[in-house]
């Protein structure tokens, strides 16, 4: 992320199908970014979600944050969809073996 704010790559697209908001989402998920992607993801009236993240290139703390908080709000009907770089920091961050996330 540079320091004049978001990622101008960054997008985080929802589409609503029956109770499902599917979220594609490209670029960077940081501190600039985190609020948008929980907003794309939330729409009223959903109460599943499936989060597409295999076009992120980069993933911070405030992204897994969103994530946990959104795994929260979706109690067992989320599924995340990893890029390799989203991965390895589930991975490490310890989050690797939720069952919400699903191989790319």
């Amino acid at each position: 992320m540079d320091q004049e704010g978001a990622d101008p790559g960054f997008s985080a697209v929802g589409e609503v199908a029956g109770g499902r908001v599917t979220v594609t989402v490209t670029g960077e998920v940081d501190m600039a970014t985190a609020g948008a992607l929980f907003e794309a993801a939330t729409p009223v009236r959903v109460t599943a979600a499936t989060l597409d993240l295999r076009a992120v290139t980069f993933f911070d703390s405030a992204a897994i944050h969103t994530l946990v908080r959104l795994a929260e709000h979706y109690a067992g009907a989320i599924e995340v969809l990893p890029s390799e770089r989203v991965r390895r920091v589930l991975d490490i961050s310890g989050l690797g073996g939720q069952p919400w996330l699903k191989d790319g």
